[in-house]
């Protein structure tokens, strides 16, 4: 029996996180938000999807996904998943929306939101949860829902399908591996700019007796701030524990070497958006700094404002990253992100997934998972981010234990909001915001 989609329904949630500083960095100073989408079958099941906004102008993202929204609403399941490009470029390559892309900002999110939301249903349909699903799919498969389109001097389908077949070999005992331990996380909770530093230091020392042993800061204040905040956290990890850096792209090129000229004192062990994120040879030129500062133990980390699996290719090609950091929602969803991905391998680039805001945990976790059950053998330089925020308006919210994320059981892609968290978020005219 065939599944068809009726019906495409569209809500703005937004949650006040501002007030109290979480999530502040360098430039942003947001309250977390969703574009949130809800797929109504024939069959019953819904498909949830969503992308990530930092609050005003998630209606503009709402109303590309309403733009959008023909091209999914009518069509079964399997017809999409027969024609997965096809379908995957009625989104993206929209003859007259495109222009306001193409592939990247508000159209490439909202196509991107609309693609998650039909893989949750596919997931929810097959039973299985995200990870498992894509981790399952046969080779040929999983390469046909790859638009190559611009990336072909970079990695071919049968390169692609090379990387998949090899992932087959091992498998069993990698996931038996991530269900005994988990798999390895750091956290951003304890960082952010807009913290005061005791609060700094109380964040640190609760997360590492937590089991942390990689945490994040956000540096791109004023470089003394930077450096004492650093220190502080350094000082309550020990000299082996990983501190991460990102600078949410506030620096020049030269800037950015002479910051980190100063904060190679505490080893920190990447520098996140260290400059504008569109920057391939600014970042190559960084990545170079920072190698030669710290005899190779920081690298150049980025990928959460990536507008599309082309920037990456750049970034690769250039060995401007040591980290590439794939994110759920500012692509356009699980199909670029497969790209993304078995780029990541061809280059030998590891994987950390960018997460945090409104559900990104719960996204990029099925993500990295499959990474290291298709594609990776090792979990060595693999980590997912986590932030401890809105974990509890989603019906399968991610959970972790000492550090490390718990493999979700629960069918689909763990996007699932809450409806009464809808309801009372919902912007204008929710109770939270009235």
């Amino acid at each position: 029996m065939s599944t068809r989609i009726t019906d495409v329904d569209v809500h703005d949630v937004r949650f006040p996180t501002a007030a109290a500083g979480d999530g502040s960095d360098a430039i942003n100073r947001g309250d977390y938000s969703a574009s949130y989408v809800e797929l109504r079958t024939d069959t019953g099941p819904t498909g949830a999807g969503f992308t990530f906004t930092n609050g005003r102008g998630n209606e503009i993202t709402c109303a590309a996904i309403e733009a959008l929204a023909h091209h999914v609403r009518g069509r079964t399941v399997e017809e999409i998943a027969a024609e997965p490009v096809a379908f995957w470029r009625s989104l993206t390559a929209d003859v007259q929306l495109r222009w306001l892309g193409p592939e990247k900002g508000v159209i490439h999110m909202a196509a991107g939101a609309l693609v998650n939301a039909v893989w949750d249903l596919r997931a929810k349909l097959a039973g299985k949860p995200m990870w498992r699903y894509l981790a399952e799919l046969p080779t040929d498969e999983l390469v046909a829902n790859i638009d190559f389109h611009h990336i072909t001097d970079a990695l071919t389908p049968d390169e692609a399908a090379t990387i998949l077949d090899k992932g087959l070999v091992g498998g069993s005992g990698r996931l038996a591996e991530l269900e005994q331990g988990g798999f390895p996380s750091y956290t951003t909770s304890v960082g952010w700019l807009g913290y005061p530093d005791e609060k700094v230091r109380a964040l640190t020392r609760e997360a590492y007796a937590q089991g942390w042993r990689a945490m994040k800061m956000k540096v791109g204040g004023p470089p003394a701030d930077d450096l004492r905040r650093a220190r502080i956290i350094r000082a309550e990890i020990g000299p082996d524990a990983l501190l991460m850096m990102d600078a949410n792209q506030v620096w020049d090129v030269d800037e950015a070497i002479t910051a980190m000229t100063a904060l190679a004192e505490v080893d920190p062990y990447w520098i996140e958006e260290p400059t504008h994120a569109d920057d391939i040879l600014g970042h190559a030129r960084i990545a170079r700094a920072v190698t030669a500062l710290t005899d190779g133990r920081c690298r150049v980390a980025t990928g959460e404002v990536a507008a599309n699996r082309v920037i990456f290719k750049q970034l690769l090609q250039a060995e401007a990253i040591g980290v590439m950091q794939i994110d759920a929602c500012r692509v356009g969803g699980v199909n670029e992100v497969l790209a993304e991905i078995l780029l990541a391998a061809k280059f030998g680039v590891p994987i950390c997934p960018h997460a945090g805001g409104v559900g990104l945990c719960e996204y990029v976790q099925h993500l990295a998972i499959f990474d290291y059950l298709r594609v990776g053998a090792s979990l060595d330089g693999r980590m997912v981010e986590y932030v401890d925020h809105l974990h509890e308006h989603f019906v399968d919210p991610v959970h972790t234990r000492g550090g490390r994320y718990l493999l979700p059981t629960a069918p689909g892609y763990s996007a699932t909001m809450r409806p009464e968290s809808i309801a009372r978020f919902r912007f204008p005219d929710g109770p939270a915001w009235r």
